[in-house]
């Protein structure tokens, strides 16, 4: 007697074979890395705490950031521990900065994980030198022109809103190619966060309008692109990335009585030395102002109001 399938039995031989292509596709996706597996969210590297801010933001739930330069670290001078070393292997993206330790490291990287997408996050912004006084033989203070394409690129992209919305733009575009499947969510995530980015650049500009061309004084001078994106100018302690020589400081002393200059801003990751002397010097007072907190946008808004109450024009 010839055995001949039911109707159900046949539908049921499809649904499994269907099934099975299914999870065949599911299995190669995962194989190829192009999307998150089983739910599990794309582990990726960043180098500074804010870009973690960023990342997080735009990819939310999808992505698993891990910091390389932990809090209170030396983005300059930073170097991996090794657990850090191990954890890289793991991770499908890197999102670079261009911090100076990237330099060293990111080469490394790509030795120990060659299938590690490298994001450079700065790419197609248009970058300013690092400010420094320059020192004639006879001891003479000149700052190099404000703007100037010269000397060390200044990396602290991330202290300026116009800034950080092509960071964003980046992040998002390393995002959608490596899950595609998911970029109506990280598109989403990412208007979301320029939402943010513009109302924050707009209040820091409304904060800034009658402040314009006044200087502040900072140690390490990171806050390059957030004097340029407000009008406003930093006058750096440091001098070529060192301590002032004594001769300096005595200018630096000079140049701030006449600017009446009364705070010198400092970052918890440098030496607080020169800047307290300065300070002693000219009457006036030593404040943190921290560029590499993870919490960006309210972090941001603290260090603007800092820097707005010690910018206080001459007429008022």
């Amino acid at each position: 007697m010839a055995f001949t399938k039911t109707p159900s039995i046949a539908k049921g031989f499809r649904t499994v074979h269907l099934h099975l292509i299914f999870f065949a596709v599911c299995f190669w996706a995962c194989l190829s890395g192009s999307a998150s597996c089983a739910g599990e969210p794309i582990p990726v590297f960043v180098s500074i705490p804010p870009q973690k801010y960023f990342v997080d933001k735009i990819g939310g739930s999808l992505v698993r950031v891990s910091v390389m330069v932990p809090p209170g670290a030396n983005p300059h001078t930073y170097e991996p521990r090794p657990g850090q070393m191990t954890a890289l292997t793991k991770s499908n993206l890197y999102f670079a900065i261009g911090v100076s330790f990237e330099a060293v490291w990111l080469p490394k990287f790509a030795e120990l994980h060659p299938t590690m997408r490298m994001v450079h996050t700065d790419r197609g912004i248009e970058k300013i030198a690092m400010a420094e006084h320059h020192h004639e033989e006879e001891g003479e203070t000149k700052h190099a022109p404000r703007g100037k394409a010269s000397g060390t690129p200044d990396p602290h992209v991330w202290v300026s809103p116009p800034e950080v919305r092509i960071v964003a733009r980046n992040i998002l575009d390393a995002l959608v190619e490596m899950d595609p499947s998911n970029s109506g969510k990280y598109r989403s995530g990412h208007d979301a966060f320029l939402g943010e980015v513009d109302k924050l650049d707009q209040d820091l500009r409304e904060m800034f309008k009658d402040r314009r061309g006044l200087q502040f004084m900072v140690y390490h001078p990171a806050w390059g692109y957030f004097a340029r994106a407000y009008g406003l100018e930093q006058v750096p302690v440091e001098i070529e990335g060192k301590e002032p020589k004594p001769v300096q400081l005595k200018t630096l002393i000079t140049e701030a009585r006449k600017a009446g200059i009364k705070v010198i801003f400092v970052q918890p990751q440098f030496s607080t030395k020169s800047a307290e002397t300065l300070a002693r010097a000219i009457g006036g007072q030593v404040i943190v102002a921290d560029h590499l907190r993870e919490d960006w946008e309210k972090n941001l808004r603290v260090q603007a109001e800092k820097f707005r109450k010690a910018l206080t024009p001459k007429n008022q």
